[in-house]
């Protein structure tokens, strides 16, 4: 069974970015921190990466995040989704527009012009087309940016909420729980590592 699954990591103080986030600047002053543990050698983290990454038949993001992976700075050869396992599942992005030009065309990238339940729908039969070719069931990644999983949150499109809580406090950047409605989650576990406490819950 294809689930949505929200993940995305966050600072103690509840930020998806450090301050002043932008093309060039794009997880802001700081905001590096918040992605150590992608690139640790400890090997829960490397296990909790590999198998996030192996899992996604297709992952949703929102424009802005699409501009800075697809940018002059962004992924490439050796770090893309899953950071270095470089996974290549289908790309779906919520967007006003369409880009004139894509970077790496080496990726499916598909643009959904009617919102973020839409495009969470053709991820999902996009997943769904990966599962069965692979024999086994892949989910729907929420990768970001927080903007995209707190609308995502709210039309109740998500199953799971993945958090990498990184140890650090940034004071400022993007929130990923300005205003929210009350949300009950029921916890599904804890792994703490050198670099993140790892977080998973049930979305009721």
């Amino acid at each position: 069974m294809t689930r949505i699954i929200a993940d995305i990591s966050v600072s103690l103080d509840g930020f998806v970015t450090g301050p002043d986030p932008g093309p060039d600047n794009g997880l802001g002053t700081g905001g590096e921190a918040l992605h150590t543990w992608a690139f640790s050698d400890d090997p829960e983290d490397r296990r909790l990466l590999r198998e996030g990454t192996a899992r996604s038949g297709a992952v949703v993001l929102g424009r802005r995040l699409f501009d800075i992976v697809d940018g002059p700075g962004g992924w490439d050869d050796t770090t893309g989704y899953g950071a270095s396992e470089v996974g290549k599942p289908s790309f779906v992005v919520v967007t006003g527009t369409p880009p004139e030009a894509v970077r790496l065309t080496d990726l499916d990238w598909t643009f959904v012009t009617t919102g973020v339940a839409d495009a969470v729908a053709v991820a999902r039969e996009r997943a769904e087309a990966a599962s069965a070719a692979a024999g086994r069931d892949l989910d729907v990644v929420l990768m970001g940016g927080g903007a995209l999983i707190g609308s995502a949150l709210d039309a109740g499109l998500v199953d799971i909420l993945a958090l990498h809580l990184a140890p650090v406090v940034l004071g400022g950047g993007t929130p990923l729980f300005p205003g929210r409605a009350p949300q009950a989650l029921v916890q599904r576990s804890v792994t703490p590592t050198s670099r993140a406490t790892h977080l998973t819950y049930d979305v009721l």
